[in-house]
């Protein structure tokens, strides 16, 4: 059983053989990504100024339950796969390429700094790809969120956008670090959006905010492995990428800034409960 699974996650021809290129992958031209966003962000801010037009404060909410019910569990699986296909992709690949960096790297080091010269191709590049394609199915939450509270914060906005871009970078420019920031990410997904589906159909919810306690554990993992990249680029002869890796850095500080500016002018403003909502 372990031995088809790690086939069909990790073996399979069409994901050895896997090479991130402009004219075969499908949304991977700069021009996509820049339209892309536009359009989501054009179209959630055109969502948000109809609804706070034309539609009264304290109407009735669209019963939307049984499609976020729907697209939390899809999230969830798809996150799960995700992440069990990079785990065993990235332990294929380590046994296959150690042979090459053994001598200046160890395997976690190997997951935060990947050797120069990397190419975008192969196992954990698939696994990269399909991630960066979940993330525009992960933006049809932001109108499930509009249509829900008849707003949307910017922190929502930016941090799904960042998300979308850091991960083109990933495969466009080979970038470090991207092995253990899907590992995180997926898992923190998986259980989030398991969550939400939990709630969605009817269950009861925990008794602390836990898509937020998520989120925190996320944006920690990220700063602490941005620290350890920078230190094995400076002591260990450069990392691949490097260039995308301080773009990503400084739009995750963004990030985790307006992050912390929400959560605290929510916490003022709104119950935990109502702060989640909007995550």
């Amino acid at each position: 059983m372990t031995a088809a699974v790690a086939y069909y996650l990790s073996q399979h021809p069409s994901i050895v053989t896997f090479r991130w290129s402009h004219t075969q992958s499908w949304g991977s031209t700069w021009s996509f990504l820049v339209i892309s966003i536009a359009v989501y962000l054009a179209l959630s801010s055109l969502l948000h100024l109809i609804l706070s037009l034309f539609v009264k404060r304290g109407s009735r909410q669209a019963p939307l339950a049984p499609v976020q019910a729907l697209h939390s569990l899809i999230m969830s699986i798809i996150s799960a796969v995700i992440f069990a296909g990079i785990l065993f992709s990235a332990a294929a690949e380590i046994n296959e390429t150690r042979w090459f960096w053994r001598r200046s790297k160890t395997p976690f080091q190997w997951l935060l700094c990947f050797p120069l010269g990397t190419r975008p191709s192969g196992r954990v590049f698939f696994w990269s790809y399909i991630f960066y394609l979940s993330r525009f199915l992960h933006m049809l939450r932001t109108f499930f969120v509009i249509f829900q509270n008849r707003k949307v914060t910017v922190f929502h906005l930016f941090n799904n956008s960042v998300l979308t871009i850091m991960s083109f970078l990933w495969l466009e420019f080979s970038q470090s670090f991207q092995v253990l920031a899907i590992l995180f990410t997926t898992l923190v997904y998986s259980a989030a959006y398991g969550y939400r589906f939990w709630t969605e159909i009817g269950l009861p919810r925990a008794c602390f905010p836990f898509v937020l306690n998520c989120q925190i554990v996320l944006l920690s993992c990220n700063v602490v492995c941005h620290v350890g990249v920078l230190m094995l680029h400076v002591m260990k002869g450069g990392c691949n990428g490097i260039g995308a890796w301080v773009l990503n850095s400084v739009l995750n500080g963004i990030s985790l800034l307006l992050f912390l500016k929400f959560h605290v002018q929510s916490r003022k403003q709104a119950p935990v409960k109502e702060i989640v909502k909007v995550l």
